[in-house]
């Protein structure tokens, strides 16, 4: 058997008087019966240090780490495409400075731009054939600033962005085919989910009034950034997502005071059919 390795995440600990156990990704505990196995041996394995004679019933421990999903051989992070570098970035410069900084590490290169309250056309926002279009609000979307950028998957341009309302910041799902999650759809649902529609989509179109405005902190932006950055680099890399709700079907919502996430499914909204034409 080839040199194995646990996953990212996945330990092994000794417990005294009890034998080994394995600590999962998710933080749970499970014992580990090695049915008179060498540990020492088992851990080396595991490890990644060393590949033992052959062993029967170690081998057949190993297999069962693998059949879990615990091991990864030689576990290797996929590079940024090289065509697929182009990245555009609009918005507003409290979050896409940190962001922009973040994707060059990766291995993008963003390019930054800034739009006002008027949306830019579907052929401005395609120009150059980017990979990605990413626009953050440090704010809320007024109606229709989006509605051009929403049409960008029918170009093969991935889309995700997110905005902030008061101490709350969304980040929408990503958007990379014409059957996806649009910003359009988000909003339909938001307003569907909550008795107080009227007052939502008054403050969306504003005005508002406010006393002393919020300020992102850096660590409140450097969040949103790294939330988006992740799920440009997976959908970019053809990474899996990890246990949860898929990055095109997951609405994010992010206390800005605590910076808790919390994430709930978001579905497209179906077309509404046509009424029939009456007859006469």
């Amino acid at each position: 058997m080839s040199r194995s390795q646990l996953v990212p995440g996945v330990e092994l600990v000794t417990v005294p008087g009890r034998g080994l156990a394995v600590r999962t990704a998710e933080g749970e505990f499970l014992s580990v019966r090695t049915a008179g196995t060498d540990e020492e041996a088992l851990l080396a394995r595991l490890s990644g240090t060393a590949v033992a004679e052959p062993d029967d019933e170690l081998d057949r421990l190993v297999r069962a780490f693998e059949d879990a999903g615990y091991l990864a051989d030689a576990p290797r992070s996929p590079g940024w495409p090289a065509d697929r570098r182009d990245i555009r970035l609009l918005g507003d410069a409290v979050l896409t400075e940190p962001l922009a900084a973040l994707l060059r590490t990766l291995g993008a290169e963003p390019r930054t731009a800034v739009h006002g309250n008027t949306s830019p056309s579907l052929d401005d926002l395609s120009a150059a054939d980017p990979a990605a279009v990413v626009w953050c609000l440090d704010g809320p979307v007024s109606e229709g600033l989006w509605d051009a950028a929403d049409r960008l998957p029918e170009r093969g341009i991935a889309w995700l962005r997110c905005h902030r309302e008061g101490w709350q910041a969304y980040v929408e799902p990503l958007a990379a085919t014409a059957g996806d999650v649009t910003s359009a759809h988000v909003r339909a649902r938001r307003l569907a989910a909550t008795p107080a529609h009227r007052e939502l989509a008054a403050y969306w179109n504003g005005p508002r009034t406010s006393g002393a405005p919020v300020r992102l902190t850096a660590p409140a932006a450097a969040l949103l950034a790294a939330l988006i950055a992740d799920d440009l680099t997976r959908w970019i890399t053809g990474v899996a997502d990890p246990a949860g709700l898929p990055a095109r079907r997951r609405l994010r919502r992010v206390d800005l005071r605590t910076l808790a996430v919390t994430e709930h499914p978001v579905l497209p909204v179906p077309d509404v059919a046509p009424q029939p034409k009456q007859a006469g």
